[in-house]
């Protein structure tokens, strides 16, 4: 995901909420995971012990996002978010796409489980296409399918949150 390594922008509480997922995953849930683990190992032979290759299976994806992110805090831009004169990462966008009314967060993807609405990063087509804009400027972008997209800022206000 390219937006980790670009430093993502998180507000100081989604960062806070973040790192105490990372935390209970680190200690709790790996706990949880080698428990499962050694009481399947112990059920006999391992190539046929479903238990056991649900819970590795399990602890590969945990480890994965322990993985991702511990490199989203690290390279997280942790700030308030900005004024909402422009679009930029942290503000909150009401904007007309493709003739459909959208609201949504330029931020990192991390934070859609904790926010109610879409989060589109800085480093996506929608993203680059709108940072630095103004309410009323219009602009296009291509999408990933190759289609023009044409996109009206109506509203931009600060993430809180």
């Amino acid at each position: 995901m390219a937006e980790e390594t670009q430093g993502a922008w998180l507000s100081p509480e989604s960062y806070a909420k973040l790192e105490a997922e990372l935390e209970e995953m680190k200690t709790v849930r790996r706990e949880e995971i080698v428990k499962k683990i050694d009481a399947a190992r112990q059920e006999g032979d391992l190539r046929e012990n479903g238990g056991y290759q649900a819970a590795r299976e399990e602890q590969s994806r945990l480890e994965g996002r322990i993985a991702e992110l511990t490199r989203l805090l690290k390279t997280a831009t942790v700030s308030e978010p900005p004024a909402a004169d422009k679009v930029a990462a942290g503000t909150i966008v009401t904007a007309t796409i493709a003739g459909d009314k959208e609201r949504f967060l330029i931020g990192s993807r991390d934070m859609a489980s904790l926010v109610d609405l879409e989060v589109y990063p800085e480093a996506a087509p929608l993203g680059k296409a709108i940072i630095g804009l103004e309410k009323g400027d219009k602009t296009s972008f291509t999408a990933p399918t190759g289609a023009k997209i044409d996109v009206e800022i109506l509203d931009i206000e600060p993430f809180k949150g």
